[in-house]
């Protein structure tokens, strides 16, 4: 089936659906201590994600949802967490944690758990109080019971900045080493890019655990449940958000075709690559631009993103991956022009599996987009044995969310991916219409002592045609060093792209990381005007 290409991009003040779960001893009222033999561990929870797995899957139902339609988008941003009503506000702890509600896109209840220092958990009674309305009768009109929507965390130690939040199915982010929201997690993904068969397990249920006071960390455990698995999930959240582990646990109920574990959602729609498809008068619209790989071999790969002609999907084959990302590389904010949302400030996101994850790929989906509003490109690791029922899975990982590209491999990395007409000023009208000339920027490395005359290796291949004229030079004035060559033949078979390669090398040793692009060949305009406004 066609891939699904009406996702909404996730943002904090509103979500996508929310589920609920009863884990029966597990949930008391706010201020009741649970009883003795009811304390709350990881363990346990591990064990009932798993008795889940072997019951039907029981859907949750939305709450008060012509309530929800009838206040609407705008009613709901007027609602703010009371800072005063925080978890931990004034306790001398290193965090406090807000709440969000339900609202017109999160619809499904999830149950919030605090568990003290001596194991004990207690279920967060949801109250309309807990929140300041800029509409003051509007607090009067919530129900009782209409329920938390996820939760974001806040440091307590100084300037309050945002360390991470959870909200709507598995979703979760964080604001990064730069402070400024991007890209999104997810934990876990279930036949992305199958259309109507992709389906979005919830975390329907959180166990906060309360941190001491010198701690630098938070606890976060969750219960994910869907039709097709359940889960159990256990976040080390350090550094202020920038540095998430997670220890994942999953249960499959059925086969699935394509297992997404440690997922990431971002947005790309125009950069230097693509930008004569931008209607926008800002030069590059992105939350990244590429997505990093380093091999079970240690290759370092960079595949440039794209905004696709139509919707497509790579499947990078490897063992034991040793990490990969969407990263945003380019920070500067003279390329993006947008003193409101701060593109260049964007956190990359890196995944470094913890032991062996064995065979599979990592998987990229790109989706074609006219609008920044969307979430069009998806990543994430797809194990083999993923089809089989009743599979047993655990994957522990490392979340960065950083300003750095990625860790340092001695080699140039990719720095910028131009495209253009094939051939040179005034033999463009003897180029086939589909022919293009790529240009790729490396920097770093041995690149910047190397002499201005060195004659580098350009080392460039197609799936399909051929490549024309390669060769480098330095960018004058600059550590920098550009590749080029053309690209020239027929359309490739059954519409697909043509997969490119690139790397730089002097004297059989390879200088920079290899960059990997997936071109649709078509027609380039030939001219921006009406030949009769050719004066």
């Amino acid at each position: 089936m066609p891939p699904d290409t009406t996702r909404r991009r996730l943002l904090v003040s509103t979500a996508t659906l929310a589920g609920a779960s009863a884990l029966g001893g597990w949930h008391w009222p706010l201020h009741a201590a649970p009883p003795d033999d009811r304390r709350f561990t990881f363990e346990h929870l591990i064990a009932h994600a798993r008795g889940l797995a072997d019951r039907p899957y029981d859907s949750p139902e939305s709450r008060h949802a012509a309530l929800l339609d009838e206040l609407g988008y705008d009613t709901f941003m007027g609602i703010h967490a009371d800072r005063e009503h925080s978890l931990w506000h004034g306790a001398d702890l290193p965090v406090t944690v807000e709440f969000f509600q339900l609202d017109q896109s999160a619809r499904v209840p999830v149950t919030l758990h605090v568990v003290d220092t001596d194991g004990r958990a207690r279920r967060l009674d949801y109250r309309p109080s807990l929140f300041r309305y800029d509409d003051p009768e509007l607090e009067q009109r919530l129900p009782a019971d209409l329920g938390f929507a996820g939760f974001r965390v806040r440091d307590a130690t100084g300037d309050r900045r945002e360390w991470c939040a959870f909200k709507g199915a598995s979703y979760f982010r964080s604001s990064g080493a730069l402070d400024q929201y991007g890209l999104s997690a997810r934990g876990v993904a279930v036949d992305t890019g199958y259309g109507a068969e992709e389906s979005f397990p919830h975390f329907t249920a959180y166990w906060l655990l309360r941190p001491a006071p010198e701690d630098t960390t938070l606890t976060v455990c969750a219960l994910l449940e869907g039709e097709d698995l359940t889960g159990a999930y256990r976040f080390e959240i350090g550094e202020r958000g920038a540095v998430i582990e997670v220890e994942s646990h999953l249960f499959q109920r059925h086969g699935i075709r394509r297992l997404g574990i440690a997922p990431m959602t971002s947005m790309f729609w125009f950069s230097e690559t693509n930008a004569r498809r931008g209607t926008d008068w800002r030069p590059e619209l992105h939350d990244s631009d590429g997505l990093a790989m380093i091999t079970g071999r240690g290759e370092h790969l960079w595949r440039a993103l794209d905004n696709p002609p139509r919707t497509h999907y790579s499947a990078f084959g490897d063992t034991d991956p040793r990490a990969f990302g969407l990263l945003q590389r380019d920070r500067d904010f003279d390329h993006y022009q947008d003193a409101a949302v701060h593109y260049e400030r964007r956190p990359s996101l890196w995944v470094t599996p913890r032991g062996d994850w064995g065979p599979g790929h990592v998987g990229l989906l790109e989706l074609p987009t006219a609008e920044e509003v969307y979430d069009n490109i998806n990543a994430f690791w797809v194990p083999e044995g993923s089809d089989h029922a009743d599979a047993r899975w655990r994957f522990d990982y490392r979340l960065d969310w950083r300003d750095r590209s990625a860790p340092a491999s001695g080699r140039a990395q990719v720095v910028a991916t131009r495209t253009g007409r094939a051939g040179d000023p005034g033999s463009y009208d003897d180029q086939s219409v589909l022919a293009r000339k790529f240009v790729i920027d490396f920097e770093g490395g041995a690149l910047p002592r190397l002499a201005d005359d060195t004659a580098l290796d350009v080392r460039a291949s197609a799936s399909h045609g051929d490549i024309v004229n390669p060769y480098a030079r330095r960018v004058a004035g600059t550590p920098r060093w550009r590749a080029f060559f053309d690209w020239s033949g027929a359309l490739p078979p059954a519409d697909e792209p043509v997969e490119l390669r690139c790397v730089l090398a002097h004297s059989d040793r390879l200088l920079t990381e290899t960059w990997l692009f997936a071109y649709f060949p078509q027609a380039l305009p030939t001219q921006i005007f009406h030949p009769e406004e050719n004066a």
